[in-house]
């Protein structure tokens, strides 16, 4: 099966989370500082939630450069990415208008792990089908960030019931943790390709 349909039906459904994201960004209905300033919540939650799609869409293309040939089960799993993908601009909007309540907190983070889960599967499914020596399998290596990740995501659903702020402050973290982009697959694809 051809990567190439799956790469572009992947960048039209995170495309399309962003646009619905933004359209979530409704303009302050007075005409001053205050009432723009009333809308800082909302409008840090869609800056939060558009780096992570970024992050995704990033290291999908990264991943899915790696693949030769695709297969009917790392569709679904990539499918089951792009579901929980897809939930972020419901918890996006439902956290900026609720940005201090316990609940919106914790399902924004709920999404948030299992977002990191379904990309997880997606990636393991790559290498069991790419194979052991595969340049995905060997850029992985021993994968920390994704490995503290869910971790601290988990800790955030339970802190929000304590203190949201907390839940918001692991979240920026994560998300500052994998802002720079991970080279490793650039780096062994680039090695693996072959000379002219």
């Amino acid at each position: 099966m051809n990567k190439e349909r799956l790469t572009a039906f992947s960048d039209g459904v995170i495309a399309i989370i962003i646009t619905i994201m933004v359209l979530e960004l409704n303009p302050p209905s007075g005409t001053d500082w205050a009432a723009l300033l009333s809308m800082l919540p909302t409008f840090l939650s869609y800056v939060l939630s558009f780096t992570y799609v970024a992050i995704y869409w990033n290291n999908h293309h990264h991943m899915l450069h790696t693949v030769r040939r695709v297969n009917g089960v790392i569709l679904w799993a990539n499918m089951h990415l792009l579901f929980w993908l897809s939930l972020t601009p419901f918890v996006t909007a439902w956290l900026g208008r609720n940005y201090q309540a316990p609940l919106p907190t914790a399902v924004y983070g709920v999404v948030l792990l299992l977002a990191a889960i379904a990309y997880y599967i997606l990636q393991s499914v790559i290498v069991r089908t790419e194979g052991p020596d595969s340049a995905l399998a060997g850029a992985i290596g021993r994968d920390v960030k994704g490995k503290i990740s869910p971790v601290l995501y988990a800790a955030a659903v339970c802190l929000a019931f304590v203190d949201p702020a907390v839940s918001d402050a692991l979240y920026a973290g994560v998300a500052l943790i994998w802002f720079i982009p991970d080279r490793r697959i650039e780096r062994r694809v680039t090695r693996a390709a072959p000379q002219d």
